[in-house]
């Protein structure tokens, strides 16, 4: 994209409205503009981020044999009647009308409709497991949305739901999903730590959240360090093989790792000193075992193995996407912006044409560019250096080539990684290599 043709408004002064960093920079960076309260237009670099890590909760989902489709967002209200968590629910959920008079509403999550689904089309134990997921938008209104993103009303979210024969079976599609998400955090390049949660209104017996660490979260949190040290994407797991699930759980699960609602000193205590790490953290994902509590209530079955209608066993995995934006902000950045990770920029890198108009300057950026146009964010404005400085660490590419007069006339261009400040003079073709290729 050239930047000169680009919907990517910056701002040079942080927004009164923001509160926590994250939004300023959203705001800042041209992500996101506000149309009503908790209510956020997704801007095109922006909407390039969410893109980006759908597609990796996409690829970890596809990976365990989850199933996607879509939802619709409006639902009726019979489905949730048919739970008893219509009127449970509280004032969170939008309730509408439509012009026949039938009640509906934007649904918060989709555990009902799921069910409904399921038993539309799933008639024997033979045809389980199943696993099903969608990403979609979700509307919860808020007393008070505040922070940007990380508190809207409205927001993109991945929903899973699993369908199992029986307990032990469910325990398995648990840790399969435990799995997916531990290798979708590392591919997104954040520190997304486990830890036991309650089940909320969303009921069941066994649940886990995910927080990522960062100084403005909601939560404190402690844990072992021994758990950054793993790596779950070279973690050779079967996950069609239950022993090797349950090696992986009882690995996984042996790092100490709570909130503060959930700490317990003695358990803290066994930790090695050097070990110990305090913090905060953003709740990022959340996992939940709840059995029979849907089925039962809306009475869906499956033909068991001795021919008597069985209830399956559920459970239900979200992962925040569009919160997931802000949380990486609030733990990746600096004092001059944000700092995307690789798999989840914009962009992976900003053409900084210093001398717009020199021959050797143009042509060279066109080189790069015309490399990989969807890759690059051409920055060809008639602007100052130090003002394309500034909107290129503002918006956060992980790779600035910065190409001038000096270097051009030879052929060198200047590459700088944005997270660590490393600089390199390179000629044209090492550098589309180095970005292209890492």
């Amino acid at each position: 994209m050239r930047l000169s043709r680009g919907f990517l408004p910056t701002l040079k002064e942080n927004p009164a409205e923001a509160q926590v960093i994250s939004h300023r920079l959203m705001l800042r960076a041209g992500l996101i503009r506000q149309t009503a309260a908790g209510i956020y237009a997704w801007l095109p670099a922006g909407w390039r981020v969410l893109q980006n890590i759908a597609r990796i909760v996409r690829e970890e989902q596809d990976a365990i044999g989850a199933q996607e489709l879509l939802m619709p967002t409006i639902q009726s209200a019979e489905l949730w009647k048919r739970s008893g968590r219509y009127d449970a629910y509280g004032p969170e959920m939008l309730r509408i009308q439509d012009r026949h008079e039938r009640e509906l509403l934007y649904g918060p999550t989709n555990e009902e409709m799921i069910t409904d689904l399921f038993g539309q089309v799933i008639k024997s134990y033979r045809e389980l497991p199943q696993a099903l997921y969608h990403i979609q938008w979700k509307f919860r209104d808020e007393v008070r949305p505040r922070f940007g993103v990380m508190r809207g009303r409205e927001f993109l979210m991945k929903d899973a739901y699993s369908f199992d024969v029986d307990y032990a079976s469910a325990v398995d599609s648990y840790r399969r999903m435990m799995l997916a998400y531990l290798r979708t955090f590392q591919r997104l390049g954040v520190k997304a730590i486990p830890m036991v949660a309650d089940t909320g209104p969303i009921g069941g017996e066994l649940s886990h959240e995910f927080l990522i660490l960062a100084p403005t979260g909601e939560s404190g949190v402690f844990f072992d360090s021994a758990f950054e040290a793993q790596d779950w994407l070279s973690e050779p797991v079967d996950i069609d093989d239950r022993d090797a699930l349950d090696a992986f759980f009882t690995r996984m699960t042996s790092f100490y790792a709570a909130t503060d609602e959930k700490h317990d000193e003695a358990a803290w205590a066994d930790v090695p000193d050097e070990r110990r790490r305090e913090g905060r953290g953003i709740e990022v994902g959340h996992i939940f075992h709840f059995g029979r509590k849907y089925t039962e209530s809306m009475g869906i079955t499956v033909s068991g193995p001795d021919g008597a209608p069985l209830y399956p066993e559920m459970g239900s995995y979200g992962i925040g996407v569009s919160r997931l934006v802000a949380a990486i902000i609030e733990a990746s950045h600096d004092e001059n912006g944000i700092i995307w990770p690789d798999n989840v920029a914009p962009f992976r890198a900003a053409i900084l044409n210093l001398k717009s108009g020199d021959p050797a300057c143009d042509a060279i950026c066109e080189t790069i560019y015309a490399a990989a146009p969807e890759t690059f964010l051409y920055d060809d404005r008639s602007e100052r250096a130090g003002v394309k400085f500034a909107d290129a660490d503002l918006m956060g590419h992980p790779w600035q080539v910065i190409v001038g007069p000096r270097g051009a006339k030879d052929g060198v261009v200047e590459l700088k990684r944005r997270a660590d400040g490393t600089r390199l003079e390179l000629p044209v073709n090492e550098a589309l290599a180095l970005i292209l290729g890492g």
